[in-house]
């Protein structure tokens, strides 16, 4: 019986079409008109048959299907089969904006309207299930709130609150777009997010943080996300789980933290978010939370909002009220002058407020400013912000209290990222506080930054226009370096050490600004490499491997650029790409950048150097997720003789080397090998680190595994135990670490016969890798297939079918076809169906299992011993089977 039919209009054959192949990649069998109804065939019959035979029936859901005639029966024939939905036979997924009527008004829905395709996929997958959504997790303790919350006092802000500038004072007009804007957030038919899309410098921000300050007593919590970068909203996004405290504060994985405060968002009213300055919907739409329990405004240059929602288009000002700014702002009443000046910058806001705080700061009239707008260079002109600029500049440079340092500062911060700027991040380049304060204020009266709390911001136009003015006087590559040079000393990450983890948060969009200026201006290149190096690692310890991946190639193409393809930095920069594509699965990658390294580090130090030790331990671990079992034994060997010979025998070095070898020993099935050495390696860390560190918690755990397979399930249990403990402890309960060692028990408790257990410790495993690492990763695909073994012995197999084809997937994408991890899931799927009397079904699974084993290991490994025993037993069952026929 087919688990699902397809029935959709054909406009939205795309959508049917992907549907069904997502279903079918996660292990489920579907109908689909196009695929399944051939030419010949009575359409009328066969749908019929697919609705009848189907155990559901998926309901792609537009308005054109809504519209369409024939499309009517299909479902109504599903949701009269089950009119409750408890069995949930009818599946309405929706795929274009529509309103549901009549009986399909009250059904739940899948949304995959204004989703990525990963997102769109997660939630079809999850919708497509029917167990019970019980969290992995248990939730935070929901404190009640006070019987009478105390009113907030009239006029304060909520208590969470980030806005990062003061409300403009002089914020003129601008009424009707404030009505629409609000209009929009609550009018209660649409979702409740609007962008604000206009030119650069029109006064999007601006506009945004008025409704923010206008409204503050209507929300509880008003956060500001700087969406320019995905790095940086991501960790905007993580932050709000502090104010918020919830159980995920202050993980290492930032994007599990920002999962977690976008489910809270989805659960709780009274919130507003502030996107500034997104890209596009794209780089956003994953980070928007779910729409109806709160508000959120997007800032935006780009006009193309509409699969997200209808965009606000905002104007230049109109020019009686780009006249009322003008003269409110710079405090002079000349309406004649200045509906000339507003005409002349174009009714622009930031030229506006450039004006008139030059206007305000010199105490001259408009018309006086507008004679010398108009004598500013002709090729200005037709910038309104660059000219405007240009005539602050020019006065600034003759204050002798502000200049040089107004102008050193501007010039500086000009290659930095435009927000959030630490004043103590920029002190180094002057003499003393004093002087800082004097350029800071000089700034500021000509409204070229913002200043707050000790932080900086600039306006991104008045960047660029610095930078153009830096070009045109052959300094731009000066101040380039000064930039890179000062956030490189600054950004001081460190893996071990977790003081360092928040500042290095904070200093990364500034790392990115700057490290790209130097990249593209070809200056300070040694310094832009190291710093993308270092980004790339803490982005990677931040779970965010695709972005530390795209830092690290940067990294080694400057290093090559720099010092060629043989010098020790891109030796040290392919390894840790190496590092960052094993942990993604790409293990030819890994082994071809790791290759790299060493070969480099054997012409450079010789071969018994410790970080040719280093490089030669790491490709032992790629061979041997790769099953080349004696490559990796003789590349961890190699690197264990060269550590103790430099260090002597109780290195930590030393201990990765053991506890490597002892790994490679127990898939080779020498368990009482694998354990001295692991043993070994937990002695010198405990001795070097305490008892409490996450590396001890690595080798406690590895003992567990080999006491497990030496059949010490008791002893096996308190190891791994007190190693979820310490990961627990360090790293908080959704942790990669935490999910490795909950596996771990998992599959103790499995074979202790406690299969409730088992099953509750790897789902628990399995929810935490979807968060870290997205539904198709490797380390996915084995806690999937490891749930499925769980179900099949517990006697589900269709739920074990499902969950091992799906790891079966996910390691044919990620591995290829002829992987031993495919044998692995093919093995296991040839079980469940010979179990479920599917013979042939099993003969060809556990055939394939036993070809790949036999090219990958030779016929003699007990893992091909084991398939071929189990071959031979469904053939001999097949061929009874047949002669009973």
């Amino acid at each position: 019986m087919p688990n699902f039919f397809i029935s959709y209009n054909k406009a939205d054959l795309p959508w049917a079409e992907w549907i069904a192949w997502q279903l079918e990649a996660a292990g489920y069998t579907s109908i689909i008109q196009a695929w399944d109804f051939r030419p010949g065939s009575n359409f009328v019959l066969d749908m019929q048959n697919a609705a009848t035979e189907a155990e559901r029936t998926i309901a792609v859901l537009s308005p054109d299907y809504l519209a369409a005639l024939y499309t009517q029966p299909e479902w109504a024939a599903a949701f009269a089969q089950d009119p409750t939905g408890e069995k949930g036979t009818l599946l309405p997924v929706r795929v274009r904006a529509c309103e549901l009527e009549g009986l399909l008004s009250p059904i739940i829905y899948i949304d995959l309207v204004g989703r990525d395709a990963a997102a769109a996929k997660q939630a079809l997958l999850a919708g497509a299930k029917r167990e019970r959504p019980k969290p992995a997790t248990e939730p935070g303790f929901p404190a009640a709130p006070p019987a009478k919350p105390e009113p907030r006092f009239p006029g304060s802000l909520p208590r969470i609150w980030n806005v990062p500038h003061r409300r403009n004072p002089n914020f003129t007009g601008r009424e009707d777009d404030l009505r629409e804007l609000r209009a929009a957030l609550t009018d209660g038919h649409a979702a409740a997010i609007v962008p604000i899309a206009g030119l650069g410098g029109a006064g999007k921000t601006q506009l945004a943080l008025e409704y923010a300050y206008r409204h503050a007593a209507d929300y509880d919590a008003v956060w500001w996300l700087r969406a320019e970068d995905s790095t940086t909203l991501v960790a905007d996004c993580a932050q709000l789980a502090t104010p918020l405290d919830l159980p995920e504060r202050g993980l290492a994985d930032q994007q599990a933290t920002a999962t977690a405060v976008l489910a809270w968002l989805g659960r709780h009213p009274g919130w507003l978010l502030i996107f500034d300055n997104a890209r596009s919907a794209a780089t956003c739409r994953a980070w928007l939370p779910a729409a109806g329990m709160g508000h959120v405004i997007l800032t935006s240059r780009d006009p193309n909002w509409r699969e997200v929602a209808r965009p606000l288009r905002l104007p230049v000002l109109p020019r009686a009220e780009a006249v009322a700014f003008l003269q409110k702002r710079s405090g002079v009443e000349e309406p004649a002058a200045g509906g000339e000046l507003c005409d002349a910058l174009g009714g622009l806001p930031l030229a506006l407020e450039l004006a008139a705080a030059y206007i305000e700061a010199n105490g001259i009239s408009i018309a006086d400013y507008l004679e010398r707008y108009r004598s500013a260079p002709r090729e200005l002109l037709n910038d309104a912000v660059a000219a405007t600029w240009e005539i602050s500049i020019e006065q600034l440079r003759t204050e002798t209290d502000a200049a040089p340092g107004a102008l050193d500062l501007l010039n500086l911060i000009a290659f930095l990222a435009p927000d959030d700027i630490d004043s103590r991040l920029v002190a180094g380049r002057f003499p003393d506080a004093l002087q800082l304060d004097r350029a800071r204020a000089g700034l500021l009266r000509y409204s070229l930054i913002d200043a707050r709390g000790g932080a900086i911001s600039v306006h991104r136009l008045v960047q660029a226009a610095t930078r153009a003015r830096l070009a045109r006087e052959g300094l731009e590559q000066e101040w380039a370096e000064a930039a890179v040079k000062l956030v490189n000393e600054a950004f001081r990450f460190k893996l071990d050490k977790v003081e360092t983890w928040s500042a290095s948060a904070r200093l990364l969009p500034h790392a990115l600004a700057a490290a790209g200026h130097s990249e593209s201006l070809g200056v300070a290149l040694e310094t832009a490499g190291r710093l993308l190096n270092q980004v790339g690692i803490y982005l990677d310890n931040r779970a965010q491997p695709a972005e530390a991946e795209r830092s690290l190639k940067r990294a080694l193409a400057i290093g090559e650029r720099v010092y060629g393809p043989d010098h020790p930095t891109v030796a040290t920069e392919a390894n840790n790409i190496g590092q960052i594509l094993r942990a993604q699965g790409d293990l030819a990658g890994a082994l071809e950048y790791t290759r790299r390294a060493r070969a480099i580090g054997e012409k450079v130090y010789g071969p018994d150097h410790p970080n040719v030790a280093m490089w030669a331990n790491n490709m032992g671990t790629i061979l041997k997720d790769q099953g080349d079992l004696a490559g990796a034994l003789e590349y961890t060997r190699r690197a264990r003789a060269t550590d103790e010979k430099v260090y002597g025998t109780d290195h930590p070095n030393v201990a990765r080397d053991a506890n490597n070898i002892g790994q490679i020993l127990q898939a080779q099935g020498d368990l009482a090998g694998a354990l001295e050495y692991t043993r070994r390696a937990l002695a010198i860390d405990e001795k070097v680190y305490g008892t409490d560190h996450p590396m001890v918690a690595i080798w406690v755990s590895n003992i567990g595994a080999i006491l497990h397979d030496q059949g010490d399930l008791a002893g096996a249990l308190e190891y791994t135990r007190r190693a979820l403990a310490i990961d627990e402890k360090v790293y908080g309960p959704d942790h990669p670490n935490v999910a490795r060692d909950a596996n771990n028990i998992g599959q103790i408790l499995q074979a202790q016969g406690d299969l409730a257990g088992a099953l509750e410790y790897t789902r628990r495993a399995l929810a935490i890798d979807e968060k870290v690492y997205g539904p198709d990763h490797p380390g996915v695909a084995t806690l999937a297939n490891n749930i499925g073994m769980i179900l099949k012995a517990q006697g589900d197999l269709a739920g074990a079918l499902e969950y091992t084809r799906r790891a079966l997937a996910i390691d044919e994408t990620v591995y290829g076809p002829d992987h031993p991890n495919v044998a692995i899931r093919a093995s296991n799927i040839g079980t469940i169906l010979r179990a479920q009397g599917d013979l042939a079904g099993a003969l060809e699974y556990t055939r394939r299992a036993l070809r790949i084993f036999q090219a990958t290991y030779g016929p003699e490994n007990p893992q091909t011993r084991i398939v071929a025993g189990n071959l031979a037993v469904i053939e001999k069952a097949l061929k009874a089977k047949q002669a009973s026929a």
